[in-house]
């Protein structure tokens, strides 16, 4: 039944039970078309409905009572309660006489209500009495809208059209009426765990567990059975929520929506994180071990099941994960509804003794759930003595008159010893066991035939199981070789016909398993072939299995199917006729229009062509579908030159809420095989927006129309299309993707040739073929990126066909690959590379499959070489002792050389191929890293023997270009971009020797280097720069500190001069820190540090980084400080408790919460360099931010200094005193600049795209010697620290009696009390005026703070 939900017209329906009785061979359909109509028709709203209805007759005798399942739909969910009032009011039973049938309607019931839940869903839910069968309690999946109301029914989502299972009378068996089980549960809050978490009487404690109750019990009320979610505690690590929910055996899927909907009921503020969900069951896994009591030897069966779907199980011994491995066997079986892991411990030893665990998880994106279970066992020892390999002839009269006697013994003699025979093989001929003291027998009873002789060499394994009374048992396997005759039988999965282009298999089963080769054939007529088609025959030993699938059935197949199964000189055959009835591909249907626009009740031929070489008279329909139902037309034939063409005229009369409609013409041959065209695209537009009409169609203004490829003067087409463009009322041809008709018949032939069973031996005259015609159309694919993507195509699809390696078969190939790529072809590549397809990826794993699916002739692989291209190879022989070392040179005289070492070809098996190709010109068409070049030759090569472990492989690349620095060793790797292919590093690693690059890779496949631009110039020098610099800035750092400490007790006299040099010393501690952190980093690659250490390098150096800021900025607030607030005192502990928290307070909260934020995302640092990420999380603006603050409020204090310098004295100034200003304000600016890292203003410059690079410079040079200018401008310059350096180094002392005067001009700032703001900059400069302070009268607050400021300035 269709859906009734439909775009623009959204609608619920209503499943009705009606319980009636009848005749035996009474018709139902009148009484459904009558109870529906004759029951709603005198309803008010009956027009406004639709309705759709769906029977469901369950005829079980006796046949008097049935029940009907009546589906109604209504566009109009007001009228839902009415309906169901309506129903409610019936006076039943109704007695009716419907085409002479009477019937009695019984009861009427509505089980199930569905509403509109979305695009092709709707949310379902049952009745009150009613309830889900129990069959689909897993599968419910609840309604995206979830209420909080607990008296609500629950809604479950269903996809459209819903056949059922609906709702039936609740019973015990209904879902969710088990016996509830508890689910203990977690999920994590991203919020610091507070200490009130852990005490359940706190206020917040109950607030938490009262509102995560609510938001639980509204999301898991509606799973099967749901009693209660109750939280049991808060543990911290953020905070993680421990809580049980008991409910009925919920799915995983089930559990998972539920949790998805978590956050819709918890306030936003908790921020729980929806990743973290776990859910631990333990007491729903079925845990058995088998057998109960283990001894040494036994095969033990470990078995866990639980009533859900999980493909991932670990099982684990004494807390250790068991992997698989000859001794543990692992299966797993999934079913709809349940998941069984099974744990094989083979020859079972004293120490697998102990507890085994089994977990079962399943993972999402909201969820985690575990299943857990742990049993405990034991093992003990029983020796059986050893026997040995028997062989049985079983067509010898000796041996049918004297049995072979097959024995198992121990060592010892125990009185309750018992044994036990099993058989097991192909072939089962029992006997008569017999127990004698401490050895059981068994006399085998031969019988011919059971055995015939074409099954020679058939093993058979007898099992004698010894068992004491206390169930110790021990086996002992002996092997007899059987000889018997195969009996092979064939079938098919279809009757005896198929339709062309539809798959169908058939398997061939012999009893004979150890066979030696299987063939196919088939014959047709006198013609008899062998199919060669490797992928398409599939063989298996146990049991002896060949199955021949055939996914697109041609007229190739068609004739009688020959299975013969061969050991040594004998035979074995079986046959089945199999007849191939015409039926179109789908890709050789013709449809035009492909795109257009069509009107409302305006006629738009619809047509699709196929060849007219065929018999079979196809029924072709059109479908059409858009939002509705979908439309069925019958087609018109008419015979058009070489093409069969069927036609309809399509009117759309629904024209309301519809844009686009899809069509299709549906073949249908005489047998019921059917194929669909491509999909014809149609817009639907009004009679206003038509601009551009005519005899390709109607289309607004902009707008686009597809038509397909027919050939000129021809009754014929090819693939592709043309795209015309409505520009000014006309149509113009835009772009014109049409095969050539030469190319189209390749890339036919090449589809018929992969899906014919003589692919192998039809495969040279092809590739000869294709060789030639792309050169003769190479002009044609020079011009067009769609025949070149068709040679692609062909390229792929034959080259997984197995073919000899002989040379004109490979040079073919070869020179098919070596025009595509040729220089001419460049603009076709790159618009092939716009549409995305991947073309030129694809274009080498060709290569790669062809080079793997050569087959040696005369054990050896030519080297051939077409202009770009070479191929050598190798066949590994039995007993090989020499490397594989191939050197490879290209027409520019590249060079690359391929080493394969001894020890790695040993282990490949033998007659195993190693084939390398280079390519000089199709590495540069595949697409770059950014900023990355292809440097050199790209080199494929494969090994045709299966390898899953580590395969060395060794390669010297000359380089193309010498100016291309930084080479990387790396290859193709198909799986990236979405398996378009991108460069990747993974497994190589790159030396660089003068113009060669070595590249040494664990793997195989494509390789090359990639190399970047010449930066050297600008890098060495810039590098001198930051290195000579760093030197400098730390011994000058390191003197600093010393100087410090040396006349520290001299200079900091007083408050102000005190907090200056606890400044000066901390900048210049961090600021030393911060530089040794930077040379750590600078001088070691990413690559060669683990990630721990990157980390912390990173994190210290912008740690330290943000100190040295953080410290000029108590420096300059100090400054601010002394000279704005003149008369105001604080206490010496106060300035510096305020200065120690801004300069390491600060830069510590913000460094610890940058690395919290990115740390767990992993972008905390960049890729290439140990340093803060920008590119993916911006936490360079943690540095960038705080840095760029400061330096603004350091200008600002700048400026305050300079203004107060300046500001005018009572009376004229000479030009002395203009002269001794402009040389306090060089002498201030000079000492601020380093100190208060205004440099750092410089590195907005450098972050502007195409800066000039002596920016660059000019912030390199001043920010790494800020260490000197330290020294020089915060050290050596202070005229107190030059005294007390002489003073200490002289041999006088310090005069107790002497004393020094000092005084310092402050002059009135530069706004005069007129200005509109002078008040306040009087406030933030201080008043105006002239002071006149001596150093050795420090009880005056005047003085103690002028002398301050004097401080500071020095």
């Amino acid at each position: 039944m269709p859906s009734p939900i439909t775009a623009g017209l959204h609608c619920l329906f209503l499943l009705v039970t009606a319980c009636c009785q009848t005749s035996q061979d009474s018709n139902f359909d009148p009484f459904i078309q009558y109870v529906i109509d004759s029951a709603l028709a005198a309803e008010s709203f009956q027009s406004e409905m639709q309705r759709q209805k769906r029977n469901t007759l369950i005829f079980d005798p006796p046949p008097l009572e049935y029940t009907v399942d009546i589906e109604v739909s209504l566009t109009d969910s007001s009228f839902l309660e009415a309906i169901k009032e309506y129903f409610r009011n019936l006076n039943l039973p109704v007695s009716t006489n419907i085409s002479n049938v009477e019937m009695t309607v019984s009861n009427i019931n509505i089980t199930t209500v569905c509403l509109p839940g979305g695009e092709n869903n709707s949310c379902c839910s049952c009745e009150n009495g009613y309830a889900w069968p129990s069959a689909v309690c897993s599968d419910l999946i609840t309604c995206p809208s979830v209420s909080l109301e607990p008296d609500l029914p629950c809604g479950y989502m269903k996809e459209m059209p819903f056949y059922g299972p609906y709702c039936a009378p609740q019973t015990e068996d209904s879902c969710g009426m088990g016996e509830p089980i508890v689910m203990n549960m977690s999920v994590r809050l991203d919020t610091d765990f507070g200490n009130d978490l852990s005490n359940s009487s706190s206020e917040l404690y109950k607030k938490y567990k009262a509102d995560l109750e609510k938001a639980f019990n509204a999301s898991y009320r509606c799973l099967p059975g749901f009693v209660s979610a109750t939280v049991t505690g808060f543990r911290s690590g953020s905070v993680f929520v421990n809580y049980e929910v008991k409910a009925g055996a919920a799915s995983f899927d089930q559990i998972a929506n539920s949790n998805k909907i978590v956050p819709q009921f918890l306030d936003a503020s908790y921020q729980l994180n929806q990743a973290t969900f776990t859910t631990e069951i333990t007491n729903q896994t079925n845990f058995t071990v088998s057998p109960v009591d283990i001894f040494e030897g036994d095969t033990v069966r470990l078995i866990c099941e639980i009533n859900s779907t999980s493909e991932n199980v670990t099982w684990y011994h004494k807390d250790q994960i068991i992997s698989t491995s000859f001794r543990y066997l692992m299966e797993r079986n999934v079913s709809r509804r349940t998941s069984r892991a099974i744990l094989k411990i083979v020859n079972i030893t004293m120490e697998n003794s102990g507890s085994y665990t089994c977990n079962f998880t399943n993972s999402n994106q909201f969820h985690t759930l575990i299943y857990k279970a742990t049993k405990t066992i034991e093992v003990s020892q029983l020796r059986i003595t050893p026997s040995s390999t028997i062989n049985v002839i079983c067509n010898s009269p000796e041996m049918q008159t004297n049995s072979p006697l097959l024995s198992c013994c121990i060592d010892r003699h125990l009185p309750s010893l018992t044994g036990d025979w099993k058989v097991n093989g192909e072939i089962s001929i029992t006997g008569v066991s017999r127990f004698s003291e401490n050895c059981t027998e068994y006399k085998l009873n031969i019988n011919e035939s059971l055995c015939p002789p074409e099954k020679s060499g058939t093993v058979t394994t007898y099992t004698c199981e010894l068992q004491t009374g206390h169930g110790a048992r021990r086996s002992q396997n002996i092997r007899v070789t059987y000889l018997r005759t195969a009996h092979v039988t064939i079938s098919s999965s279809i009757n005896s016909s198929v339709s062309e282009g539809h798959e169908f298999n058939l398997t061939c089963e012999s009893d004979v398993s150890n066979y030696d080769s299987i063939s196919w054939k088939i014959q047709s007529g006198n013609n008899t072939k062998t199919v060669s088609c490797h992928m398409c025959i599939k063989n298996s030993k146990f049991p002896a299995t060949s199955v021949l699938t055939v996914e697109n059935a041609t007229q190739d197949w068609n004739g009688t199917y020959i299975c013969t199964f061969s050991q040594k000189y004998l035979e074995s055959s079986a046959n089945v006729t199999i007849k191939v009835i015409s039926l179109p591909l789908k890709q050789n249907i013709l449809i035009d229009p492909i795109e257009a626009s069509i009107q409302c009740k305006v006629q738009q031929a619809l047509e699709c062509c196929i060849s007219a070489n065929t018999m079979e008279d196809y029924n072709v329909t059109f479908v059409v579908m858009n939002v509705g139902p979908q439309k069925e037309f019958q087609a018109v034939k008419n015979k058009n030159g070489s093409l069969f063409c069927y036609m309809y005229n399509y009117t759309e009369t629904e024209c309301s809420n519809k844009s686009e409609l899809k069509a299709h013409c549906k073949f249908i041959n005489h047998i019921g095989g059917e194929v669909n065209s491509p999909n014809i695209s149609l817009r639907l537009i009004s009679d206003k927006e038509v601009s551009c009409s005519g005899d390709l169609g109607i289309g607004t203004e902009g707008a686009t129309l597809k038509k397909p490829c027919l050939q000129e003067n021809t009754d014929s087409f090819t693939r592709g299309s043309k795209t015309y463009k409505c520009s000014k009322k006309s149509w113009t041809l835009e772009r014109n993707d049409c095969l050539s008709a030469s190319i189209n018949n390749l890339l036919t032939s090449a589809e018929s040739l992969v899906s014919s069973p003589d692919a192998k031996e039809n495969l040279p005259n092809y590739l000869a073929e294709l060789k030639n015609k792309t050169e003769q159309e190479l002009s044609t694919i020079n011009n067009s990126s769609a025949n070149l993507g068709a040679i692609v195509t062909i390229l792929d699809k034959v080259s997984s066909i197995p073919v000899d390696a002989k040379e004109p078969i490979i040079k073919d190939f070869l020179y098919t690959v070596d025009f595509i790529v040729a220089d001419s072809t460049a603009k076709a590549w790159k618009d092939l590379d716009k549409e995305g397809t991947g073309g030129s990826s694809s274009l080498l794993r060709s290569v790669e499959s062809f080079s793997l699916h050569l087959q040696p002739v005369n054990s050896t692989i030519p080297p051939v070489s077409a202009e770009s291209l070479q191929l050598q190879g190798t066949v590994v022989t039995e007993n090989n002792n020499t490397d594989y070392n191939k050197n490879f040179c290209s027409a520019e005289n590249l060079t690359v050389n391929v080493l394969i070492g001894e020890t790695e070809i040993q282990t490949l098996g033998a007659n195993s191929t190693i084939v390398s190709v280079m390519y000089s010109k199709l590495g540069h068409i595949l697409p770059r890293n950014e900023h990355k070049y292809v440097n050199g030759l790209l080199v494929t090569t494969t090994v045709s023997s299966n390898r899953s472990q580590k395969f060395d492989i060794n390669m010297t690349f000359a380089k193309q270009n010498s100016s291309l620095k930084m080479p990387q060793c790396v290859f193709w790797n198909f799986t990236l971009n979405k398996s378009s292919g991108g460069w990747d590093t993974h497994g190589c690693t790159s030396t660089e020797k003068g113009d060669n690059v070595i590249c040494s890779c664990n793997h195989l496949t494509s390789f090359s280097i990639l190399m970047s631009p010449d930066e050297s110039s600008q890098l060495n020098f810039e590098g001198y720069i930051t290195y000579i610099g760093l030197a400098i800035s730390i011994l000058s750092l390191v003197t600093c500190i010393i100087i410090e400490s040396l006349v520290w007790k001299y200079v900091t006299n007083n408050t102000t001069s005190y907090m200056r040099h606890v400044c000066i010393l901390n900048i210049a501690t961090s600021l030393l820190i911060a530089d040794i952190w930077f040379i750590v980093v600078v001088s070691t690659k990413k690559q060669q540090m683990s990630r721990g250490v990157c980390f912390v390098a990173t994190f210290f150096s912008h740690l330290f980084y943000l100190c040295v800021f953080f410290w000029m900025l108590s420096l300059g607030l100090i400054l601010f400080y002394r000279l704005v607030f003149i008369l105001h005192n604080t206490s010496k502990t106060t300035q510096k408790a305020v200065a120690f928290c801004l300069g390491y307070g600060c830069p510590f909260v913000i460094a610890v919460i940058t690395i919290a934020v990115t740390l767990p995302r992993n972008n905390y640092t960049r890729e290439n360099v140990c340093w803060l990420n920008w590119n993916n999380s911006k936490a360079l603006l943690a540095f960038v931010i705080p840095a760029l603050i400061i330096v603004a409020m350091n200008l600002f204090i700048t400026a305050v200094v300079i203004i107060k310098i300046l500001r005018p004295t009572i009376g004229d100034r000479s030009n002395r005193q203009e002269k001794n200003s402009l040389f306090q304000i060089g002498k201030s600016v000079a000492i601020l600049t380093p100190l208060l890292g205004l440099t750092w203003g410089f590195g907005l410059a450098t972050v502007i795209e195409d800066s000039h690079q002596a920016f660059h410079i000019l912030f390199s040079l001043l920010n790494v010697l800020q260490g000197l200018f330290i020294l020089v401008f915060g050290t050596l310059w202070d005229k107190k620290i030059q005294e007390a350096l002489l003073k200490r180094n002289s041999m006088s002392k310090w005069s107790s009696q002497q004393t020094k005067s000092t005084s310092l001009i402050l002059v009135t700032p530069m706004l005069a009390m007129s200005y509109p703001f002078s008040r306040t900059f009087n406030n933030l400069c201080g008043k105006t005026g002239k002071y006149r302070v001596s150093s050795s009268e420090p009880s005056s607050s005047s003085s103690e703070n002028t002398s301050k400021s004097y401080s500071l300035l020095n």
